[in-house]
């Protein structure tokens, strides 16, 4: 149980960097040499699959919590997975975090990290993100999940 959890502990750590991809949709354009539309297909089709293949590691990671969780539980754990990606890729977009500043700077992370659950109202930003990049994930991940479970079925 202890190497399960020092799996998923570094797994998350480095998760939220599947979705981050979708931020760089930020970073579009019109004054751009190319046009428009070819850097939001490259983009996106980059976003796309850093999604797929992060999604893909989460339902591993669900396989390996059946043994432990029921099927409920483990739904609520991906939820709160899903969250907790979300405030990783605020940390990354919006703070400059990367996944490995956990050991070269885990103190100034870490005072980051604080600051926004001590000061809520002080970083709106911080949690109006956190909470509709959550949303978006869920919406995502449970959309292929339950296309998957159809398909199976089928």
């Amino acid at each position: 149980k202890l190497s399960l959890f020092v799996l998923i502990v570094t797994w998350l750590l480095f998760f939220p960097n599947s979705p981050y991809i979708l931020t760089d949709l930020f970073h579009l354009r019109m004054n751009s040499s190319a046009p428009i539309w070819f850097d939001l297909v490259v983009i996106l089709s980059f976003a796309w699959t850093g999604l797929m293949f992060g999604f893909v590691s989460l339902m591993d990671i669900s396989t390996l919590l059946k043994k432990y969780f029921s099927n409920r539980t483990i739904s609520i754990i991906i939820v709160f997975f899903l969250f907790i990606s979300s405030f990783g890729i605020y940390l990354g977009r919006y703070l400059r975090w990367n996944s490995w500043d956990i050991l070269r700077n885990p103190f100034g992370l870490f005072n980051d990290i604080a600051d926004r659950f001590v000061n809520p109202f002080s970083h709106p930003r911080t949690w109006g993100m956190t909470l509709l990049m959550g949303v978006l994930l869920n919406m995502i991940f449970f959309s292929i999940k339950l296309l998957t479970t159809k398909k199976q079925s089928s």
